[in-house]
This record gives structure tokens, C-alpha cells and sequence, in this order.
């Protein structure tokens, strides 16, 4: 279905700056979760590309640069409008995507390794958990993404300057880029709790 407004003929105008409006003040109060809540994002051709926050998702949306497929249940209000909040977005050009597409960070590397920790298999918040050099920096290891690893606090200092093996360590998995095999799988993981999101990743 698309994205539609309530009592509005579009997303346009003062209606759109309301909009944007009321997002940000739904993004300081408790109605914010709704904002966070994540959203599929698929490209033209309906192949499942990313995931986003809802509130980014409604950007698009308003922008003209995606619509909405599936909604989510909630309502972004304001004036006279109601927008209905997407949980699954198409963006309306057919957009590239290369091999691999995701920018080395530690948000990333946290999510290809979902939150766990690779020496103990620990699952933590994202703020309780660190960036480990597999070979250290001293010892010649670069930061990329086949020599960085999520690791719990205990287990890098267990680790410190030494190679895994020297203390006993051992990786749950080979660390590897963030490729779009490796960007899908992690989709499918999330949508299993949506199940608007299901026919779109499970086939």
C-alpha cells in the first residue's frame, strides 16, 4: 500500500514542514520508540536493501524518494495531518548497489557480528562491547574489516597485545566484510519479528 497522508491531499508544503516538525518533537518524548522502531527498505525492484529507523524512513517518504509498502500501526500527527508510520519503504528509482556497500564502523561491525562477542559468544548492548584488532596494531594489524571484531571488555583485556592463540583465544568466526549476503542475512534475522517483512526476505 502507499504512503498516504489523513485529510491532506500530500506530504507537501507547510504540511511537510509540520510533519518534519512533528517528528522531531515525537523524537524527545515518549512516543519517540515509535520513531526508532526499524523499517525494511527495498529498492525499486522490491529487493530488500537496508534497514532503517522509522523516523529516516518518513523522511524519505516526504522527500518523494521512497514510498510506503507496509505501515507499522502508528501515526505521526500534526495540525490537521496524520501520516501513517511505515515498517517496510520502496524507494521509487532503481538505485546500484556494489558489492559492498556498507562504511567500516563500529556501529557496522557490531551489527555483522550481532552483538556478540566473538572470543566468548557473550550478546551485549552495543554499549557494553568493544572493537578488538585480531592482530593488534602494535604488532603490525590494520583496522579493516577481515582484522576487527565485536569483543566483550573482560575478554579484551584477557587479550590485550597479543595474538588469540598466544592466550588461549579462539574466534567464533573468520571476520569477514559486510556484503550484501552478509546484509540480508541479518534482515532475515530482524524480520522475525515483523511479519510484514516476511515476504519480502523469505523466498
Amino acid at each position: 500500500m502507499s504512503g498516504r497522508i489523513e485529510n491532506g491531499a500530500g506530504p507537501t508544503g507547510r504540511h511537510a514542514a509540520g510533519l518534519f516538525a512533528a517528528a522531531a518533537a515525537m523524537n524527545r518524548d515518549s512516543n519517540g520508540n515509535a520513531l526508532h522502531a526499524p523499517v525494511l527498505v527495498l529498492n525499486a525492484s522490491y529487493e530488500p536493501i537496508n534497514v532503517c529507523a522509522a523516523r529516516r524512513a518518513l523522511v524519505l517518504v516526504l522527500k518523494g524518494v521512497a514510498m510506503t509498502e507496509e505501515e507499522n500501526g502508528h501515526f505521526l500527527h500534526a495540525a490537521r495531518i496524520a501520516m501513517r508510520v511505515p515498517s517496510v519503504i520502496r524507494l521509487l528509482e532503481y538505485r546500484r548497489i556494489p558489492h559492498q556497500s556498507r562504511a567500516l564502523s563500529r556501529k557496522n561491525i557490531l551489527l555483522r557480528d550481532r552483538n556478540t562477542c566473538q572470543y566468548c559468544a557473550t550478546v551485549l548492548p552495543s554499549g557494553e562491547l568493544t572493537l578488538d584488532h585480531v592482530i593488534p596494531r602494535s604488532r603490525g594489524g590494520s583496522s579493516t574489516w577481515e582484522n576487527l571484531v565485536a569483543c566483550c571488555h573482560p575478554c579484551n583485556r584477557r587479550k590485550g597485545n597479543q595474538f588469540p592463540l598466544e592466550v588461549g583465544m579462539k574466534l567464533m568466526r573468520e571476520p569477514r566484510a559486510f556484503n550484501l549476503h552478509t546484509s540480508r542475512h541479518i534482515m532475515r534475522l530482524m524480520g522475525r519479528s515483523d511479519d510484514k517483512w516476511r515476504k519480502y526476505l523469505f523466498y
